[in-house]
Protein backbone atom coordinates (compact mmCIF):
# COMPACT_ATOMS: atom_id res chain seq x y z
CA UNK A 1 0.00 0.00 0.00
CA UNK A 2 1.13 3.76 -0.61
CA UNK A 3 0.25 6.39 1.22
CA UNK A 4 -0.19 8.00 -1.74
CA UNK A 5 -3.22 6.14 -2.21
CA UNK A 6 -4.87 7.32 1.68
CA UNK A 7 -3.79 11.16 0.78
CA UNK A 8 -6.93 12.71 -0.73
CA UNK A 9 -5.84 16.64 -0.66
CA UNK A 10 -1.74 16.60 0.06
CA UNK A 11 -1.68 20.68 1.01
CA UNK A 12 -4.24 23.37 1.52
CA UNK A 13 -3.51 27.05 2.03
CA UNK A 14 -5.40 29.49 4.19
CA UNK A 15 -5.60 27.19 7.15
CA UNK A 16 -6.49 28.75 10.59
CA UNK A 17 -5.06 27.08 13.39
CA UNK A 18 -6.53 27.35 17.03
CA UNK A 19 -5.40 26.07 20.38
CA UNK A 20 -5.92 26.94 24.05
CA UNK A 21 -3.79 29.94 25.20
CA UNK A 22 -2.41 30.52 22.00
CA UNK A 23 -3.33 33.04 18.94
CA UNK A 24 -4.58 31.70 15.88
CA UNK A 25 -1.90 31.27 13.45
CA UNK A 26 -2.66 31.31 9.54
CA UNK A 27 -0.04 29.00 7.04
CA UNK A 28 -0.42 25.86 5.07
CA UNK A 29 -1.34 22.38 5.63
CA UNK A 30 0.36 19.45 4.23
CA UNK A 31 -0.07 16.30 4.89
CA UNK A 32 2.47 13.26 4.56
CA UNK A 33 2.48 9.81 4.92
CA UNK A 34 3.19 9.65 9.09
CA UNK A 35 2.63 13.62 9.66
CA UNK A 36 0.22 16.81 9.93
CA UNK A 37 2.63 19.82 9.37
CA UNK A 38 1.17 23.41 9.48
CA UNK A 39 3.62 26.28 8.33
CA UNK A 40 2.93 29.83 8.76
CA UNK A 41 4.91 32.81 7.47
CA UNK A 42 3.62 35.08 10.97
CA UNK A 43 6.94 36.07 12.80
CA UNK A 44 7.83 34.01 15.94
CA UNK A 45 5.19 30.85 15.23
CA UNK A 46 7.01 27.70 15.14
CA UNK A 47 5.97 24.78 12.71
CA UNK A 48 3.42 22.02 13.74
CA UNK A 49 4.68 18.69 13.59
CA UNK A 50 1.59 16.23 14.54
CA UNK A 51 2.52 12.32 13.99
CA UNK A 52 -0.87 10.88 12.72
CA UNK A 53 -0.10 7.75 15.02
CA UNK A 54 -0.74 10.53 18.20
CA UNK A 55 -4.23 11.32 17.03
CA UNK A 56 -6.84 9.67 19.20
CA UNK A 57 -10.29 11.32 17.71
CA UNK A 58 -11.13 13.96 15.21
CA UNK A 59 -14.74 15.73 14.62
CA UNK A 60 -15.90 17.66 11.92
CA UNK A 61 -18.21 20.74 12.11
CA UNK A 62 -19.41 22.55 9.23
CA UNK A 63 -20.57 26.04 9.03
CA UNK A 64 -21.37 27.60 5.66
CA UNK A 65 -18.30 26.85 3.18
CA UNK A 66 -16.10 26.59 5.69
CA UNK A 67 -15.34 23.55 8.25
CA UNK A 68 -13.65 22.70 11.38
CA UNK A 69 -11.67 19.82 12.23
CA UNK A 70 -11.23 19.19 15.80
CA UNK A 71 -8.17 16.80 16.88
CA UNK A 72 -7.77 15.02 19.83
CA UNK A 73 -4.58 13.34 20.48
CA UNK A 74 -3.14 10.50 22.76
CA UNK A 75 -1.13 12.73 24.57
CA UNK A 76 -4.04 14.92 25.47
CA UNK A 77 -3.61 17.76 23.20
CA UNK A 78 -6.31 19.13 21.41
CA UNK A 79 -6.41 21.77 18.11
CA UNK A 80 -8.80 22.77 15.63
CA UNK A 81 -7.87 23.28 11.92
CA UNK A 82 -10.45 25.95 10.05
CA UNK A 83 -10.44 25.36 6.47
CA UNK A 84 -12.12 27.32 3.93
CA UNK A 85 -13.94 25.04 1.77
CA UNK A 86 -16.23 21.78 1.96
CA UNK A 87 -14.61 19.57 -0.17
CA UNK A 88 -11.21 20.62 1.35
CA UNK A 89 -12.17 20.00 4.55
CA UNK A 90 -13.54 16.53 3.72
CA UNK A 91 -10.75 15.23 1.95
CA UNK A 92 -8.47 16.30 5.13
CA UNK A 93 -10.60 14.63 7.24
CA UNK A 94 -10.56 11.85 5.68
CA UNK A 95 -7.28 11.46 5.07
CA UNK A 96 -6.23 12.21 8.69
CA UNK A 97 -8.95 9.23 9.83
CA UNK A 98 -7.51 6.54 7.18
CA UNK A 99 -3.67 7.80 8.20
CA UNK A 100 -4.05 7.82 12.31
CA UNK A 101 -5.73 4.13 12.26
CA UNK A 102 -2.96 2.08 10.28
CA UNK A 103 -3.61 -1.76 10.96
CA UNK A 104 0.20 -2.81 10.27
CA UNK A 105 2.92 -2.11 13.22
CA UNK A 106 5.42 -2.04 9.73
CA UNK A 107 4.01 1.05 8.45
CA UNK A 108 4.65 3.11 11.64
CA UNK A 109 6.79 6.18 11.32
CA UNK A 110 9.59 4.48 13.36
CA UNK A 111 10.16 2.05 10.40
CA UNK A 112 10.65 5.09 8.24
CA UNK A 113 12.21 7.17 10.80
CA UNK A 114 16.24 8.39 10.02
CA UNK A 115 17.74 10.12 12.53
CA UNK A 116 19.44 13.75 12.58
CA UNK A 117 21.75 13.09 15.27
CA UNK A 118 24.97 10.98 15.45
CA UNK A 119 23.76 7.67 17.30
CA UNK A 120 26.95 7.08 19.90
CA UNK A 121 24.75 4.58 21.59
CA UNK A 122 23.01 1.71 20.67
CA UNK A 123 19.80 1.65 23.14
CA UNK A 124 18.86 -1.60 22.05
CA UNK A 125 21.86 -3.51 23.93
CA UNK A 126 22.07 -1.09 27.02
CA UNK A 127 20.23 -2.86 29.41
CA UNK A 128 20.77 -6.71 28.48
CA UNK A 129 19.48 -9.60 31.40
CA UNK A 130 23.25 -10.49 31.47
CA UNK A 131 24.37 -7.00 32.28
CA UNK A 132 21.92 -7.32 35.60
CA UNK A 133 22.65 -10.84 36.20
CA UNK A 134 26.43 -10.01 36.80
CA UNK A 135 25.37 -7.47 39.08
CA UNK A 136 23.25 -9.79 40.82
CA UNK A 137 26.49 -12.78 40.66
CA UNK A 138 28.21 -10.30 42.93
CA UNK A 139 26.07 -10.31 45.72
CA UNK A 140 25.10 -14.10 46.05
CA UNK A 141 25.42 -17.30 44.26
CA UNK A 142 21.75 -18.60 44.35
CA UNK A 143 20.30 -17.50 40.99
CA UNK A 144 21.12 -18.24 36.91
CA UNK A 145 21.08 -17.27 33.46
CA UNK A 146 18.52 -19.63 32.17
CA UNK A 147 18.08 -19.45 28.37
CA UNK A 148 14.94 -22.23 28.28
CA UNK A 149 12.87 -19.74 26.64
CA UNK A 150 15.27 -18.74 24.18
CA UNK A 151 12.97 -19.50 20.95
CA UNK A 152 9.79 -18.34 23.03
CA UNK A 153 8.67 -21.82 23.17
CA UNK A 154 8.02 -21.47 27.04
CA UNK A 155 6.30 -17.74 26.66
CA UNK A 156 6.00 -15.66 23.94
CA UNK A 157 6.00 -12.36 26.36
CA UNK A 158 8.99 -13.41 28.66
CA UNK A 159 12.38 -12.13 27.18
CA UNK A 160 15.01 -15.16 25.82
CA UNK A 161 16.92 -15.02 28.98
CA UNK A 162 15.64 -15.17 32.59
CA UNK A 163 17.13 -15.20 36.05
CA UNK A 164 15.77 -17.91 38.01
CA UNK A 165 16.48 -20.08 41.05
CA UNK A 166 19.55 -21.86 40.79
CA UNK A 167 18.50 -25.30 42.11
CA UNK A 168 16.00 -25.67 39.62
CA UNK A 169 16.28 -26.85 36.01
CA UNK A 170 14.72 -26.10 32.92
CA UNK A 171 12.75 -28.78 32.65
CA UNK A 172 10.77 -27.96 36.11
CA UNK A 173 11.25 -24.52 34.94
CA UNK A 174 8.86 -26.15 31.80
CA UNK A 175 6.59 -27.63 33.92
CA UNK A 176 6.07 -24.73 36.43
CA UNK A 177 5.47 -22.60 33.04
CA UNK A 178 2.46 -25.10 32.17
CA UNK A 179 0.90 -24.71 35.53
CA UNK A 180 1.14 -20.84 35.29
CA UNK A 181 -1.17 -18.48 32.87
CA UNK A 182 0.53 -17.84 29.60
CA UNK A 183 3.62 -19.78 30.89
CA UNK A 184 4.79 -16.55 33.03
CA UNK A 185 6.72 -18.49 35.83
CA UNK A 186 7.79 -16.66 38.68
CA UNK A 187 10.94 -14.94 37.93
CA UNK A 188 13.77 -13.07 39.76
CA UNK A 189 12.42 -9.44 39.97
CA UNK A 190 14.57 -7.76 42.43
CA UNK A 191 17.22 -8.55 45.00
CA UNK A 192 17.46 -6.42 48.20
CA UNK A 193 21.48 -6.84 49.10
CA UNK A 194 21.41 -5.74 52.82
CA UNK A 195 18.72 -8.96 53.99
CA UNK A 196 19.32 -11.32 51.23
CA UNK A 197 15.69 -10.84 50.23
CA UNK A 198 13.74 -11.08 47.01
CA UNK A 199 10.96 -10.11 45.25
CA UNK A 200 9.36 -12.39 41.95
CA UNK A 201 6.59 -11.87 39.94
CA UNK A 202 4.45 -14.67 37.78
CA UNK A 203 0.64 -14.99 36.90
CA UNK A 204 -1.87 -16.56 38.48
CA UNK A 205 -0.92 -20.38 39.10
CA UNK A 206 -4.02 -22.36 37.29
CA UNK A 207 -5.35 -24.51 40.00
CA UNK A 208 -9.08 -24.28 39.00
CA UNK A 209 -12.32 -25.63 41.09
CA UNK A 210 -10.16 -29.23 41.42
CA UNK A 211 -7.31 -27.72 43.57
CA UNK A 212 -4.96 -28.91 40.81
CA UNK A 213 -1.08 -28.43 42.63
CA UNK A 214 2.29 -28.61 41.09
CA UNK A 215 5.19 -30.13 43.18
CA UNK A 216 7.78 -28.21 40.68
CA UNK A 217 5.96 -24.87 40.98
CA UNK A 218 6.11 -25.58 44.91
CA UNK A 219 9.90 -26.31 44.97
CA UNK A 220 10.50 -23.04 42.94
CA UNK A 221 8.97 -20.71 44.83
CA UNK A 222 10.36 -22.32 48.76
CA UNK A 223 13.81 -22.30 46.70
CA UNK A 224 14.17 -18.49 46.80
CA UNK A 225 13.51 -18.71 50.69
CA UNK A 226 16.37 -18.54 53.24
CA UNK A 227 16.31 -20.93 55.96
CA UNK A 228 13.96 -20.18 58.74
CA UNK A 229 12.44 -17.68 56.46
CA UNK A 230 8.85 -16.71 55.45
CA UNK A 231 7.64 -15.05 52.20
CA UNK A 232 4.65 -13.40 51.47
CA UNK A 233 2.17 -14.00 48.27
CA UNK A 234 0.72 -10.89 47.19
CA UNK A 235 -2.02 -11.47 44.98
CA UNK A 236 -2.98 -7.76 43.05
CA UNK A 237 -6.85 -8.92 42.98
CA UNK A 238 -9.31 -8.93 45.66
CA UNK A 239 -10.05 -12.15 47.52
CA UNK A 240 -13.55 -12.07 45.31
CA UNK A 241 -11.73 -11.59 42.12
CA UNK A 242 -9.23 -14.40 42.77
CA UNK A 243 -12.06 -16.81 43.44
CA UNK A 244 -14.18 -15.89 40.39
CA UNK A 245 -10.32 -16.40 38.75
CA UNK A 246 -10.51 -19.81 40.54
CA UNK A 247 -14.17 -20.79 38.67
CA UNK A 248 -12.91 -20.25 35.26
CA UNK A 249 -9.15 -22.35 35.77
CA UNK A 250 -7.17 -19.79 37.18
CA UNK A 251 -7.05 -19.00 40.94
CA UNK A 252 -4.18 -19.06 43.58
CA UNK A 253 -1.90 -20.88 45.59
CA UNK A 254 -3.24 -23.32 48.28
CA UNK A 255 -1.48 -22.21 51.29
CA UNK A 256 -1.34 -26.32 52.23
CA UNK A 257 1.29 -26.99 49.41
CA UNK A 258 3.19 -23.39 50.38
CA UNK A 259 3.69 -23.57 54.16
CA UNK A 260 6.20 -20.93 54.43
CA UNK A 261 4.70 -18.91 52.66
CA UNK A 262 1.10 -16.44 53.38
CA UNK A 263 -1.02 -15.25 50.99
CA UNK A 264 -2.43 -11.90 51.14
CA UNK A 265 -4.87 -9.77 48.89
CA UNK A 266 -4.09 -6.14 50.19
CA UNK A 267 -0.77 -4.06 51.42
CA UNK A 268 1.25 -5.13 54.26
CA UNK A 269 4.27 -3.37 55.99
CA UNK A 270 7.71 -4.85 54.91
CA UNK A 271 9.37 -6.88 57.34
CA UNK A 272 12.27 -7.93 55.52
CA UNK A 273 10.38 -10.73 53.80
CA UNK A 274 10.83 -12.22 50.58
CA UNK A 275 7.62 -12.07 48.28
CA UNK A 276 5.80 -13.30 45.14
CA UNK A 277 3.72 -10.55 43.59
CA UNK A 278 1.07 -12.17 40.78
CA UNK A 279 -2.27 -10.65 39.31
CA UNK A 280 -4.00 -12.58 36.61
CA UNK A 281 -1.71 -12.46 34.16
CA UNK A 282 1.43 -10.54 35.46
CA UNK A 283 1.10 -7.87 32.77
CA UNK A 284 -0.29 -4.51 34.14
CA UNK A 285 -0.96 -4.65 38.21
CA UNK A 286 2.08 -6.40 38.98
CA UNK A 287 4.48 -4.67 37.43
CA UNK A 288 3.42 -1.29 38.51
CA UNK A 289 3.80 -3.13 42.19
CA UNK A 290 7.33 -4.46 41.41
CA UNK A 291 8.70 -1.29 39.81
CA UNK A 292 7.31 0.95 42.65
CA UNK A 293 8.83 -1.35 45.14
CA UNK A 294 12.14 -0.89 43.79
CA UNK A 295 11.97 2.61 43.19
CA UNK A 296 11.42 2.99 46.86
CA UNK A 297 13.74 0.62 47.97
CA UNK A 298 16.71 0.75 45.24
CA UNK A 299 18.56 4.30 44.94
CA UNK A 300 19.82 3.34 41.52
CA UNK A 301 16.47 3.09 40.18
CA UNK A 302 16.13 7.06 40.77
CA UNK A 303 18.85 7.77 38.17
CA UNK A 304 18.26 8.46 34.69
CA UNK A 305 19.72 5.15 33.53
CA UNK A 306 18.94 3.26 36.52
CA UNK A 307 15.07 4.06 35.40
CA UNK A 308 15.35 3.22 32.01
CA UNK A 309 17.03 0.14 33.23
CA UNK A 310 13.89 -0.49 35.48
CA UNK A 311 11.49 0.54 32.50
CA UNK A 312 13.28 -2.21 30.39
CA UNK A 313 13.44 -4.70 32.86
CA UNK A 314 9.91 -4.76 34.22
CA UNK A 315 8.09 -3.46 31.33
CA UNK A 316 9.67 -4.09 28.13
CA UNK A 317 10.96 -7.64 28.76
CA UNK A 318 8.35 -8.51 31.18
CA UNK A 319 5.98 -8.31 28.54
CA UNK A 320 3.81 -5.25 29.26
CA UNK A 321 1.46 -5.29 26.32
CA UNK A 322 2.24 -1.42 25.05
CA UNK A 323 0.59 -2.37 21.58
CA UNK A 324 -2.90 -3.23 22.92
CA UNK A 325 -2.59 -0.92 26.11
CA UNK A 326 -1.58 2.14 24.61
CA UNK A 327 -3.60 2.18 21.47
CA UNK A 328 -6.02 4.87 22.19
CA UNK A 329 -5.97 7.13 24.92
CA UNK A 330 -8.68 9.60 27.15
CA UNK A 331 -10.51 10.53 23.28
CA UNK A 332 -11.11 7.47 22.09
CA UNK A 333 -14.72 6.87 21.07
CA UNK A 334 -14.09 3.48 20.18
CA UNK A 335 -12.12 1.89 23.22
CA UNK A 336 -11.18 -1.73 23.00
CA UNK A 337 -11.28 -4.21 26.36
CA UNK A 338 -7.19 -4.42 26.03
CA UNK A 339 -6.38 -1.26 26.30
CA UNK A 340 -5.81 0.38 29.47
CA UNK A 341 -3.28 3.41 31.00
CA UNK A 342 -1.16 1.56 33.19
CA UNK A 343 1.99 2.54 32.03
CA UNK A 344 0.62 6.04 33.06
CA UNK A 345 -0.77 5.29 36.16
CA UNK A 346 2.86 4.13 37.07
CA UNK A 347 4.73 6.93 35.60
CA UNK A 348 2.09 9.11 37.42
CA UNK A 349 2.80 7.38 40.78
CA UNK A 350 6.76 7.86 40.23
CA UNK A 351 5.71 11.64 39.68
CA UNK A 352 3.90 11.83 43.38
CA UNK A 353 7.17 10.34 44.41
CA UNK A 354 9.69 12.62 43.01
CA UNK A 355 6.97 15.47 44.22
CA UNK A 356 7.64 14.34 48.00
CA UNK A 357 11.29 13.69 47.43
CA UNK A 358 12.72 16.27 45.02
CA UNK A 359 16.06 15.97 46.01
CA UNK A 360 16.03 11.93 45.64
CA UNK A 361 15.74 11.69 41.89
CA UNK A 362 18.21 11.88 39.25
CA UNK A 363 15.73 12.71 36.73
CA UNK A 364 12.47 15.65 36.51
CA UNK A 365 9.41 16.03 35.42
CA UNK A 366 10.00 16.29 31.73
CA UNK A 367 11.73 13.42 31.62
CA UNK A 368 8.28 11.51 32.66
CA UNK A 369 6.33 13.32 30.53
CA UNK A 370 8.54 12.12 27.68
CA UNK A 371 8.40 8.50 28.25
CA UNK A 372 4.82 8.61 28.25
CA UNK A 373 4.39 10.42 24.92
CA UNK A 374 6.92 7.88 23.03
CA UNK A 375 4.37 5.34 24.73
CA UNK A 376 2.00 6.21 22.93
CA UNK A 377 3.45 7.83 19.83
CA UNK A 378 6.73 7.86 18.95
CA UNK A 379 9.81 7.56 16.16
CA UNK A 380 11.11 5.34 18.08
CA UNK A 381 10.68 1.57 18.33
CA UNK A 382 11.28 0.98 21.86
CA UNK A 383 7.37 0.95 22.41
CA UNK A 384 6.18 -0.96 19.46
CA UNK A 385 5.10 -4.58 19.52
CA UNK A 386 3.12 -6.06 22.62
CA UNK A 387 6.44 -8.46 24.20
CA UNK A 388 9.73 -9.58 23.29
CA UNK A 389 8.32 -11.88 20.72
CA UNK A 390 6.69 -9.53 18.84
CA UNK A 391 9.63 -7.17 18.85
CA UNK A 392 11.77 -10.39 17.55
CA UNK A 393 9.71 -10.57 14.38
CA UNK A 394 9.31 -7.53 13.61
CA UNK A 395 13.11 -7.23 13.59
CA UNK A 396 12.70 -3.90 15.75
CA UNK A 397 16.58 -3.86 16.53
CA UNK A 398 17.71 -3.85 13.25
CA UNK A 399 15.10 -1.50 11.55
CA UNK A 400 14.15 1.01 14.42
CA UNK A 401 16.16 3.52 16.70
CA UNK A 402 15.91 3.03 20.18
CA UNK A 403 14.31 5.90 22.63
CA UNK A 404 17.32 4.86 24.88
CA UNK A 405 20.08 6.29 22.10
CA UNK A 406 18.65 9.83 21.63
CA UNK A 407 17.24 10.34 24.96
CA UNK A 408 21.31 9.01 26.56
CA UNK A 409 22.93 12.05 23.87
CA UNK A 410 24.83 14.68 26.21
CA UNK A 411 23.06 16.98 24.80
CA UNK A 412 20.14 15.86 25.38
CA UNK A 413 20.37 13.89 28.61
CA UNK A 414 20.85 17.77 30.45
CA UNK A 415 17.62 18.33 29.96
CA UNK A 416 15.96 15.48 31.62
CA UNK A 417 18.50 15.86 34.80
CA UNK A 418 17.51 17.06 37.93
CA UNK A 419 19.12 19.88 39.30
CA UNK A 420 18.14 19.54 42.80
CA UNK A 421 19.37 15.82 43.02
CA UNK A 422 21.66 14.50 45.21
CA UNK A 423 22.34 10.83 46.00
CA UNK A 424 20.13 9.54 48.55
CA UNK A 425 21.32 6.18 49.30
CA UNK A 426 18.21 5.49 51.86
CA UNK A 427 14.74 3.99 51.24
CA UNK A 428 12.28 7.07 50.94
CA UNK A 429 8.56 6.45 51.92
CA UNK A 430 6.17 8.42 50.45
CA UNK A 431 2.73 9.55 51.99
CA UNK A 432 -0.16 8.11 50.67
CA UNK A 433 -3.02 9.56 52.28
CA UNK A 434 -5.43 11.44 50.12
CA UNK A 435 -4.10 14.93 51.24
CA UNK A 436 -0.41 13.95 49.85
CA UNK A 437 -1.49 13.30 45.96
CA UNK A 438 -2.36 15.65 43.59
CA UNK A 439 -3.41 15.99 39.89
CA UNK A 440 -0.19 15.89 37.38
CA UNK A 441 -0.79 19.14 35.74
CA UNK A 442 2.48 18.94 33.88
CA UNK A 443 0.51 15.91 32.22
CA UNK A 444 -3.19 16.59 32.25
CA UNK A 445 -3.21 20.27 32.22
CA UNK A 446 0.05 21.63 30.48
CA UNK A 447 -2.17 21.75 26.87
CA UNK A 448 -4.70 24.14 28.83
CA UNK A 449 -2.34 26.69 30.56
CA UNK A 450 -0.94 30.25 29.45
CA UNK A 451 2.75 30.55 28.47
CA UNK A 452 2.57 33.08 30.87
CA UNK A 453 1.74 30.45 33.60
CA UNK A 454 4.80 28.16 32.63
CA UNK A 455 7.41 31.46 32.18
CA UNK A 456 6.29 32.13 36.07
CA UNK A 457 6.98 28.61 36.99
CA UNK A 458 10.11 28.41 35.29
CA UNK A 459 10.85 31.51 36.93
CA UNK A 460 9.90 30.25 40.57
CA UNK A 461 11.74 26.79 40.10
CA UNK A 462 15.11 28.86 39.24
CA UNK A 463 14.95 30.71 41.98
CA UNK A 464 14.19 27.99 44.36
CA UNK A 465 17.53 26.48 42.47
CA UNK A 466 19.24 29.86 43.65
CA UNK A 467 18.19 29.59 47.17
CA UNK A 468 18.82 26.11 47.50
CA UNK A 469 22.72 27.16 46.16
CA UNK A 470 23.43 29.91 48.37
CA UNK A 471 21.95 27.65 51.57
CA UNK A 472 24.58 25.23 50.67
CA UNK A 473 26.91 27.63 50.56
CA UNK A 474 26.04 28.84 53.58
CA UNK A 475 25.96 25.39 55.49
CA UNK A 476 29.60 24.54 54.22
CA UNK A 477 30.63 27.86 55.89
CA UNK A 478 29.32 26.94 59.19
CA UNK A 479 30.33 23.06 59.01
CA UNK A 480 34.24 25.03 58.24
CA UNK A 481 33.70 27.21 61.46
CA UNK A 482 32.30 24.30 63.93
CA UNK A 483 35.25 22.70 62.47
CA UNK A 484 37.70 25.78 63.21
CA UNK A 485 36.23 25.99 66.99
CA UNK A 486 36.51 22.46 67.66
CA UNK A 487 40.25 22.31 66.56
CA UNK A 488 40.45 25.62 68.69
CA UNK A 489 38.66 23.96 71.78
CA UNK A 490 41.20 20.91 71.16
CA UNK A 491 43.95 22.99 71.62
CA UNK A 492 43.12 24.83 74.86
CA UNK A 493 42.43 21.86 76.29
CA UNK A 494 45.90 20.33 75.29
CA UNK A 495 48.00 20.48 78.43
Amino acid sequence: MEFAELIKTPRVDKVLLHRPFHPTVGGTLCLTGHHLILSSRQDNSEELWLLHSNIDSIEKRFVGSSGTITIKCKDLRIIQLEITGMDECLNIASSIEALSTLDSITLMYPFFYRPMFEVTEDGWNSFPPEQAFELLSAETEDWRLSDVNRDFSVCQSYSPVLIVPKSIDDESLRKVAAFRQGGRFPVLSYYHRKNGMVMMRSSQPLTGTNGRRCKEDEKLINATLRPGKRGYIIDTRSLNVAQQARAKGGGFEQEAYYPQWRRIHKSIEREGASVLVHGSEGMDSTLQVTSLAQIILEPKCRTIRGFEALVEKEWLQAGHPFQHRCAQSAYSNSKQRWEAPTFLLFLDCVWQILRQFPCSFEFNERFLVTLFEHAYASQFGTFLGNNEFERSKLKLKQKTLSLWSWVNQPNESHKFTNPLYEANGLVIWPSVAPQSLLLWEGVFLRWNRSSKYLEDAYEEMVHIIEFNKELQVRVNALRRQLAELETEDGMLETP
